[in-house]
């Protein structure tokens, strides 16, 4: 997560909401549509507007592919959805949350209020557990992903690994459920388990891959977040703490005693947090390997394994 600095332009909650006119009420096309909805959302700071106006009009409409054809009328039944749609996003909710679904690594995710939206960002992690587990594609393994949300980690990586289990972990019951459908959604559920707990407590036996997307922004950052984090993602899995680093703590003591003589252990950290948590999880025995970083080319997954 990033925070917004004050040389940011304010985010669409924060301005009036523009009326619709009264031309906007006449069936328009999908194009008129877009074009309509775009011009509100950019009236009020929507860096994304056209962007937006698309993904809005395909998921009110139901069909990717609605702007093929511009000219063709918007029915009255995605139009009425539409324009629920446009008020919640001229609130400042993010679209994918509107939308209830984010794609990530290629696969559907369903969304809750208690997950976090899978950001492309942390598809890092994924990369680094496929490269580090190459050579164990038709292994049977064995992965945890600790405060799974949407599953999206465990998921991906089950996708890659044709033969791997694994088990998901989450303290809230809501995400736990969430992180479930998406295993069925995407043809994993038999080999993948997801329990509602605190990080490792109550976890058994050995793993050949640990994930790990933890809570860890600073307890005193989160009132300066963007608002589309700050208001929508649940607290839960943002606030590391006060230093953010709460969660680290815990798994440089728990997560030794878990990994298998040739496992690894895939970490998320957030902004300037590389060397911190490096040296937690160092001084507990691991031994770090490298570094992934994301698309802003900032250190985002952290890879260790165990002394040799």
């Amino acid at each position: 997560m990033t925070n917004q600095n004050a040389a940011e332009p304010p985010a669409p909650g924060r301005h009036p909401i523009p009326e619709a006119s009264a031309q906007d009420s006449a069936a328009p096309t999908i194009g008129e549509a877009r074009r309509r909805l775009a011009g509100r959302l950019r009236a009020v700071g929507g860096e994304s507007a056209a962007l937006d106006a698309r993904l809005l009009i395909e998921g009110a409409t139901g069909n990717r592919f609605a702007l093929s054809d511009p000219s063709a009328l918007l029915d009255d039944a995605s139009a009425t959805i539409l324009s629920g749609y446009a008020e919640r996003r001229l609130a400042g909710e993010p679209v994918w949350r509107i939308l209830g679904e984010r794609e990530f690594w290629g696969l559907p995710f369903k969304l809750s209020p208690a997950t976090l939206e899978p950001r492309p960002d942390s598809e890092t992690l994924v990369e680094a557990a496929v490269e580090m587990l190459r050579e164990r594609r038709g292994e049977p393994l064995s992965i945890v992903d600790l405060g799974t949300g949407t599953g999206c980690l465990l998921i991906s990586v089950l996708s890659e690994f044709p033969r791997a289990h694994g088990l998901g972990v989450d303290l809230s019951e809501e995400a736990r459920a969430t992180a479930a459908g998406n295993a069925a959604l995407n043809g994993v559920a038999e080999r993948a388990t997801f329990r509602q707990g605190n990080w490792t407590q109550g976890i058994e036996g050995y793993f050949d891959l640990i994930l790990s997307n933890p809570p860890y922004i600073r307890h005193g950052d989160i009132a300066g977040l963007a608002p589309d984090v700050r208001d929508f993602d649940p607290l839960l899995a943002l606030d590391g703490g006060a230093d953010g680093l709460d969660p680290y703590r815990d798994f440089a003591r728990s997560l030794p005693g878990l990994l298998a003589p040739r496992g690894v252990i895939v970490l998320e950290i957030g902004a300037g947090q590389e060397a911190d948590v490096t040296g937690l999880m160092e001084q507990s025995g691991l031994r770090h390997i490298g570094a992934r970083h994301d698309l802003g080319g900032h250190a985002r997954a952290l890879i260790f394994a165990g002394r040799r």
